[in-house]
């Protein structure tokens, strides 16, 4: 019969051992779900001339890899001073609540608590 190692002058393996290096790794990645099944799939197509002598190969090589893993996040949803809906990723645990990283103290919403309070108007007007 045929030899899969020298098929197509190597193609064949080649195409094999790519789709089987995309199943390894997608099975070391800690995203997807190790519980899956992955599949490395191998067709042949063979078209025959009208004497049936020779035949056409086509061969096709594919895998079926296990997605990765979806990521949960809260958001707030609120109005801004124009009445326009927006939203921003809760970071604090909590809505209105403050929280320190390595970069120090953070809004609800990550933004660093500092750079607010140089942009908050000061109400105080000035008389002469």
């Amino acid at each position: 019969m045929i030899n899969l190692d020298s098929f197509a002058g190597g193609a064949l393996a080649e195409k094999l051992n790519i789709e089987l290096q995309k199943v390894l790794t997608n099975i070391a990645d800690p995203n997807t779900d190790h519980k899956k099944v992955r599949k490395v799939q191998m067709t042949m197509t063979l078209k025959a001339n009208e004497q049936r002598g020779l035949a056409t190969v086509m061969v096709d090589v594919k895998s079926t890899l296990a997605p990765s893993k979806g990521v949960e996040t809260q958001m707030m949803i609120d109005l801004d001073g124009k009445g326009n809906v927006v939203g921003a990723e809760l970071k604090s645990g909590i809505p209105g609540q403050t929280y320190f990283d390595n970069e120090g103290v953070k809004t609800d919403t990550g933004q660093p608590v500092e750079s607010i309070e140089e942009t908050k108007p000061t109400k105080v007007v000035q008389f002469k």
